[in-house]
């Protein structure tokens, strides 16, 4: 079973973006959990893993950064094999990373 954590500070104007591209992405995964958590102070970014807004974890892991990058609780910009993608991964891109981790 996959577990997904999105990881969002207040008002985060990329939450819909990202939790419409996570619905289109999962089809086909039916046995997926999926959390929404408010993070609103570096502490609790720092202890959850959250590298930006919106973080995606999957079991626990963002696998949309780099190693080593510090916790934040600014936007974050995703970018793909074609460019910038915005302020979510595309569905491209999580349809990969769900294949990655569940295989």
């Amino acid at each position: 079973m996959l577990e997904l954590a999105v990881l969002t500070v207040p008002d985060c104007p990329n939450e819909a973006v990202v939790r419409e591209r996570l619905a289109q992405a999962l089809t086909g995964h039916p046995d997926v959990s999926i959390t929404h958590q408010v993070i609103d102070n570096e502490a609790d970014a720092a202890r959850l893993g959250m590298h930006g807004s919106p973080t995606l974890l999957i079991n626990g892991v963002d696998v949309f950064t780099a190693p080593n990058t510090p916790a934040s609780l600014s936007c974050r910009l995703y970018h793909d094999e074609s460019g910038p993608t915005g302020g979510a991964p595309s569905v491209a891109a999580l349809r990969e990373a769900l294949r990655y981790d569940a295989g």
